[in-house]
């Protein structure tokens, strides 16, 4: 594990390129991809030094969903995006029911995996963190509003999660993360009956 002073530098760094990941997607600006992929391979390396192993995890998935969103906006040749996405239905109780059967299967299945083959701290609620956050880009890439409260729930268990490991910065950005995805609900619901 790294010195206190270079953890503290890299959950910073990882924070702040976060951060303005977020900003540069708010205006829609290409550069929101490659600031991303940076942010989460920094959070994959301060997550695996602070032994939150399935946040780790997530951070290569977020870095193949960054590639693949980076790729497709380049293809776009910078047409700029002016409107929201086409709106997609709505999930049916079925789909929910298969994504919540889903993500408990992965939260249990790989929670025990970690607990039983790792020394990682949390395994079940890192986990947790996982397969909602999975869930939640899936449904986000797809247009669908219905990621906002899969979004709200993906932070409400990280916040105390991170708090818990003494990641207090990434806890602030994860509260503020928990305020966007309450107000990008709210737009989105108000945008689409």
């Amino acid at each position: 594990m790294p010195w206190p002073d270079t953890l503290a530098l890299l959950e910073w760094s990882a924070t702040l390129m976060t951060a303005l990941c977020v900003v540069l997607a708010a205006r829609r600006h290409i550069a929101t991809w490659p600031v991303g992929i940076v942010g989460s391979a920094l959070y994959m390396r301060l997550f695996h030094d602070t032994q939150l192993y399935a946040d780790a995890t997530l951070q290569a998935f977020f870095i193949g969903t960054g590639l693949w969103g980076w790729r497709s906006w380049l293809r776009q040749a910078h047409t700029p995006l002016t409107h929201a996405p086409t709106a997609a239905p709505r999930l049916t109780l079925e789909n929910w029911l298969m994504l919540l059967a889903l993500g408990l299967g992965v939260t249990l299945a790989y929670g025990a995996l970690l607990a039983h083959w790792t020394q990682a701290y949390a395994p079940f609620w890192d986990s947790a963190v996982l397969s909602s956050s999975v869930i939640a880009q899936w449904l986000l890439m797809q247009g669908r509003r219905e990621t906002w409260p899969c979004w709200i729930l993906v932070n409400t268990i990280s916040v105390p999660l991170y708090l818990s490991r003494g990641l207090h910065i990434t806890a602030v950005l994860y509260a503020l993360l928990w305020l966007n995805a309450w107000h990008g609900w709210w737009v989105w619901r108000r945008a689409r009956p």
